[in-house]
């Protein structure tokens, strides 16, 4: 219903465009094209992110699944992530701009006053359709190349500069912006409360889309959109006012010269995005290690890791907590490869809890010697400790890992809800009821096959 309605709004806006560009003319046709072609050019330099999805990824929009369901959806897609995947939050900076010269030209097109001192007169529909125009025709070759951009940010671009516009493009045209605030640094004052008021609908927008089509939170959501408007939405703000003041003074010749540092942010932007993927990679490979080597069961970790993400998602956690649990979740059994006589299926949740304690003990100790960082190596660790004595993220980790133990073992044939019950009964010292309980809501709402039914109470 979101999605439809925000995808309806943004069609019905550049429709309206174009039919009062086609009646009254294109405005200032130099200015447009100019603009245009920014735009455009920006689209084609926009970074392919869809190429790959991450583990988080295989919780759709119907919700999470069973952890069977969620290995299969991991492993169709885990080719992808070995050739480049995407970093794991699921709306990471990058992911949220993937085309930041193009958003900074828009906006940018959306308060543009004078030109080189000469008044200008295109109004918001016109702005509308330079931008719906100019974005298609960057995006042809990504559809040829079967990489074509979500809707979404089309429809968000479409939205968050009508908005700008709007609040820019009345009060110049009239002339009631330059007579209450003038030329000065008032202007300017304006101008970056307008883009603030702007990030804040594109943030709007973006987590109310993102939780219509996977059923997360909004809160957190939200609150991670915001943050990222630190990131890349800063600097693309900060173009998009400069851009718009200098073409205000030396005429368009201005682009070019202030394209220049947002393209420097972008490439810094992909670098690190690069850097995360290997990182990555390497986490992933070492965490099948225990696989490869008939410790545990094929896809154990990924299962894991998948449904703990999903379980973080459905408890509020920032991105960067569910990226610290993503990395303890994948390595949470590697201190299983220093036992001499594997555990029975690699099921460490029947154990007898000194000889857990002491496998997840070897566990942090790898994996602080592999590098990651010290709270990923601390869950790790304290994995197998009573719950009240463990982090947060570690209670997360163990209940799932518990939960897929004894999915898949042979305790349990009642299937998905015996292996819950099995939890709850546990509850009063190794398992943050809390967290079961969640466990069992992302289970519940995961297709019809694999559901695990919430029983009442």
């Amino acid at each position: 219903m979101v999605v439809g309605g925000v995808r309806g709004a943004a069609v019905a806006l550049a429709l309206a465009g174009l039919g009062h560009t086609l009646w009254n003319g294109l405005v200032e046709p130099g200015t447009a094209l100019a603009f245009g072609a920014l735009i455009a050019c920006g689209e084609l330099a926009r970074r392919d992110t869809r190429g790959a999805r991450d583990i988080r990824g295989a919780h759709d929009t119907r919700g999470a699944r069973d952890t069977r369901a969620a290995q299969d959806a991991g492993e169709a897609r885990e080719a992808g992530d070995a050739q480049g995947g995407r970093d794991t939050r699921a709306a990471a900076p990058d992911d949220r701009q993937p085309a930041p010269l193009a958003s900074a030209g828009a906006l940018a097109y959306a308060l543009l006053g004078p030109d080189a001192a000469a008044p200008t007169h295109h109004g918001v529909l016109q702005i509308v359709t330079v931008v719906v125009a100019a974005a298609l025709a960057g995006i042809v070759p990504h559809i040829a190349r079967g990489r074509a951009p979500t809707a979404d940010h089309l429809a968000r671009r479409v939205l968050t500069v009508a908005f700008a516009a709007a609040c820019f493009q009345p009060l110049y045209n009239s002339g009631r912006l330059e007579q209450g605030i003038g030329q000065g640094p008032y202007l300017v004052l304006y101008l970056l409360l307008l883009l603030g008021l702007t990030a804040l609908c594109d943030a709007v927008l973006a987590a109310a889309l993102a939780a219509a089509r996977t059923g997360w939170p909004y809160g957190p959501l939200l609150r991670d959109e915001l943050r990222a408007q630190l990131g890349i939405g800063s600097a693309i703000c900060a173009t998009g006012v400069a851009m718009a003041l200098g073409v205000a003074v030396a005429g368009l010749w201005a682009l070019p010269v202030f394209c220049v540092p947002l393209l420097l942010t972008q490439l810094s932007f992909h670098r690190i995005a690069a850097i995360r993927t290997t990182y990555r990679q390497t986490i992933t490979s070492l965490a099948r290690a225990t696989e490869i080597a008939g410790y545990t069961r094929p896809g154990h970790s990924r299962r894991v890791a998948v449904l703990s993400c999903a379980v973080g998602r459905e408890l509020g956690l920032s991105e960067r907590e569910l990226t610290v649990l993503e990395y303890a979740a994948l390595m949470h059994d590697i201190g299983q490869l220093s036992l001499v006589d594997p555990v029975r299926a690699g099921a460490t949740a029947g154990l007898p809890p000194a000889e857990a304690r002491r496998i997840a003990a070897l566990g942090g100790e790898v994996a602080r010697q592999s590098g990651v960082p010290a709270e990923v190596a601390v869950i790790v660790e304290r994995q197998a400790d009573p719950y009240r004595e463990q982090p947060a993220l570690a209670r997360i980790v163990r209940a799932v890992n518990a939960y897929e133990d004894l999915l898949g073992g042979t305790r349990h044939p009642g299937g998905p809800l015996a292996a819950l019950e099995q939890l709850r009964l546990g509850t009063g010292r190794d398992y943050q009821p809390e967290v079961v309980e969640c466990l069992a809501r992302v289970l519940a709402r995961g297709g019809r096959d694999r559901v695990v039914p919430v029983p009442p109470g």
